[in-house]
């Protein structure tokens, strides 16, 4: 037979409502009580019935995450801060990705209502309009890296202006004077950011007119490519700074076929400072994103909305700060760091 909650309270020698309470998350009983509890719900392999509880609590304990895409070192690390975070509060995480298409980000929304408790949203679709058309006012929702600004929804955006601004700064510090940019995606909020920052440091620096924005799409192959383009350019780039780590990567891939030296010829920084930036050849220079701690924040302010729904104060927006990590393939001081 099917082991019941009666039967731990029975092992625990405490009330069924003690039994719920501790397993729940809900407090009102001693951490020595809860423990004992706990071990009396491992031993007897006790599973709670998730239906049933979520009839009582209307909760399904259960955080949905939309996301652009699920490829790539950045969207690993930010689910596994998500999902650390939510397992250290007895939730669950269910994930879907829009790949880039409105219509599906749509479709994946309405299949998360009903399912979750709240919804974090990175997404480039996510306009006003189509929150409005595809969210409930009710469901609390926290936006990442997004350009909405609305009292409705919580938002967690990186400075990716700041990063970029700096990173800039730093190529010109060391009398880098033709810099070009590989941008990422038209329609993200985090590349418009990061262009923003390049050009504006490029402006204050009096270097605007030689500002190059060549185009990618967050890929290897589109870095390779884009390096390639660099190369062909007249006069020729001395940096290269490219809007994420994966197209530095397939930048310096190109630079090194073509028997370029990195940084004597061409330094290449890109941003996020994903595990692997260090291990290629130069280790990468980077605007380093804490990825893991960003997703770990995001689901921190989504629990605060859905433990306190009747709070209806306006949602400040939150920045999360990058630093620059200086290696090699700039030819500045390896492992130099600053915030930006």
């Amino acid at each position: 037979m099917a082991v019941t909650i009666k039967d731990v309270a029975r092992m625990a020698n405490v009330s069924v409502a003690s039994v719920s309470r501790a397993l729940n998350g809900n407090g009102g009983v001693t951490p020595e009580t809860q423990a004992r509890i706990r071990e009396a719900a491992a031993r007897l392999h006790y599973v709670p019935h998730n239906a049933a509880r979520s009839l009582i609590t209307r909760r399904t304990n259960t955080i949905g995450a939309l996301l652009p895409d699920l490829h790539g070192a950045f969207f690993s690390e930010l689910i596994r801060g998500i999902d650390l975070a939510a397992r250290s509060r007895g939730l669950y995480l269910l994930v879907s990705s829009s790949h880039g298409d409105a219509t599906e980000a749509a479709v994946a929304l309405r299949a998360m209502q009903g399912r979750v408790d709240g919804l974090l949203v990175m997404s480039p679709h996510a306009d006003e309009a189509f929150l409005d058309e595809n969210l409930p006012t009710s469901l609390p929702t926290v936006l990442i890296n997004s350009h909405v600004r609305s009292d409705r929804h919580a938002s967690l955006d990186v400075d990716d202006f700041g990063g970029a601004h700096a990173m800039t700064e730093h190529l010109i510090g060391l009398g880098r004077k033709r810099i070009v940019f590989i941008a990422g995606p038209e329609v993200n909020h985090d590349v418009q950011e990061r262009i923003r920052g390049y050009r504006e440091a490029l402006n204050a620096a009096g270097m605007g007119d030689r500002a190059a924005v060549l185009p990618g799409d967050f890929t290897e192959e589109t870095g390779y490519h884009a390096g390639k383009q660099a190369l062909a350019m007249v006069p020729r780039p001395d940096a290269i700074f490219a809007a994420n780590d994966m197209m530095a990567i397939g930048c310096l891939s190109a630079l090194s076929e073509a028997q370029v030296r990195t940084p004597q010829d061409i330094a290449v920084v890109g941003f996020d400072d994903i595990p692997m930036a260090r291990y290629v050849t130069p280790p990468l220079t980077t605007v380093r994103i804490r990825i893991a701690e960003l997703g770990e924040a995001a689901l921190e302010r989504l629990v605060q909305m859905i433990e306190t729904p009747e709070d209806e104060a306006p949602r400040p927006r939150a920045v999360v700060g990058t630093e620059l990590v200086v290696r090699a393939s700039c030819g500045g001081s390896d492992m130099a760091r600053r915030r930006a």
